[in-house]
């Protein structure tokens, strides 16, 4: 990597991080060519990118200051930072037509039900015993037989993993993750102050012979998983793999955290970790990808032993989850709603890659054909937050490795979600997406 790319990426995760606050004023182009060794011309393309990616402005006669980098094109992690006529390439929010119907429907159902005062008192914490035997029989169907005394209701698969991650660990505690994971895991673990020991990522996985020698030199308490359509590589690991991450965990104590959130889309998956190692692994997920993401409702499905810790923190957090979503949720389980979605939905992920395919044909796209996201690694000298600053002038967003990356280096890569958009203006969007990088940024 030339010189100056080393300077620019110091200077951007020293302002990301807060350690030069907004405003701060950055040396003069003489002066940063002489702190570097760099040329002053060179010292000139360093602002002048850094200005791109959204991070400093430079003022004619006054020099040049730290922005806010707050909602910066690349790093958006949620819709809050996306303009609102943009083309939403940043984040998935999947939805099939006619999803609105069913809601009119299913309120106008509760509303000539019987004893509706029931559900606006207070539930037991990990939820009624008849939402939870529906989300027991749910996953029967996805190859876990958890029974429903080992389910908890939550406020979707983030309280989940919330609830999940207060009940297991205290602060300063080791959990394995992949190099490229979840933001949400990520945020959690920054606001526990839990301490994320990155695996190498492969084709086909995690490198597991990694996580045996991490385990070997450091007392590792767990680790978060997403063996069923990865986010966001979109891999799923194979029979080979689930069984070597479960005989590792076995044999250094650890406990397997499954995120389950996208893996409704992956048809013939081998059977959950939660299956091969019931005691081990907590199961996680929800209905906000294969429903709808404004219906907070999650499940966790846990070891016997763990479940009055995981109810103590579902009281701790929200005491229940809403008895109006969760009766929504159970007949939608249990009438075959869910199911009829998923199935749509994952033909509309096969439509929506193929014309990803079709646009982005011969680029080193990594993604599996019925996800609805994608990921676009980039050529060692191109710069993924200009590309994102350039697409956002376009009205285009898309997220950078950034949100994802749990190394201190972060790969110059574009996540593209394909689910928040129509099929008409995702092409143009993924059309604009490859203008804009031009076919040298993938070499």
């Amino acid at each position: 990597m030339p010189k100056y790319k080393g300077v620019v990426d110091a200077f951007a995760a020293q302002i990301r991080s807060g350690r030069l606050p907004a405003g701060t004023k950055l040396p003069t182009h003489r002066r940063l060519a002489a702190d570097e060794g760099i040329a002053v011309v060179t010292a000139s393309r360093v602002y002048a990118e850094l200005e791109a990616m959204g991070l400093v402005s430079c003022e004619q006669g006054r020099g040049t200051f730290v922005r806010d980098p707050a909602g910066a094109p690349g790093d958006a992690t949620d819709e809050r930072s996306v303009a609102a006529d943009a083309l939403d390439l940043s984040f998935n929010y999947p939805a099939v037509p006619g999803q609105a119907d069913l809601l009119r429907r299913a309120l106008r159902d509760l509303a000539t039900a019987g004893d509706l005062d029931a559900l606006l008192r207070y539930q037991p914490h990990r939820g009624r015993a008849h939402d939870r035997a529906a989300v027991a029989r749910h996953l029967r169907r996805r190859g876990l037989d958890a029974g429903r005394e080992r389910v908890l209701i939550v406020d979707g698969a983030q309280h989940g993993l919330a609830v999940t991650a207060m009940t297991l660990f205290r602060p300063g505690d080791v959990v394995a993750v992949d190099a490229l994971t979840y933001p949400g895991f990520r945020a959690l673990a920054r606001t526990l102050a839990l301490d994320l020991a990155p695996l190498p990522v492969t084709a086909a996985g995690p490198d597991l012979d990694a996580l045996d020698r991490l385990c070997r030199r450091r007392d590792v308490r767990a680790v978060y998983s997403m063996p069923t359509l990865h986010n966001p590589l979109g891999w799923v690991l194979d029979d080979a793999h689930r069984a070597r991450l479960v005989s590792i965990a076995r044999a250094h104590g650890l406990t397997l955290i499954e995120d389950a959130s996208y893996a409704y889309l992956a048809e013939d998956a081998p059977p959950p970790l939660a299956t091969l190692a019931p005691e081990a692994t907590v199961y996680v997920s929800g209905l906000s990808k294969n429903v709808a993401t404004g219906l907070r409702f999650g499940f966790v499905a846990a070891p016997a032993a763990l479940v009055p810790s995981l109810e103590r923190a579902v009281r701790a957090t929200t005491w229940n989850t809403p008895a109006l979503i969760a009766e929504i949720a159970r007949r939608w389980l249990d009438d075959g709603t869910v199911d009829r979605l998923e199935a749509q939905k994952r033909e509309d992920a096969r439509r929506r890659q193929a014309v990803a395919a079709e646009v982005l044909a011969g680029l080193p796209v990594a993604a599996h054909p019925s996800s609805y996201f994608l990921w676009l690694p980039l050529a060692p000298d191109a710069r993924a937050d200009r590309i994102a600053a350039a697409l956002a002038r376009r009205r285009v967003a898309v997220a950078t490795a950034e949100p994802f990356a749990t190394t201190p280096t972060v790969p110059h890569a574009l996540r593209l979600a394909l689910g928040s958009v129509g099929l008409a203006e995702l092409r143009d969007a993924l059309e604009a997406v490859r203008q804009e990088a031009g076919d040298d940024a993938f070499r």
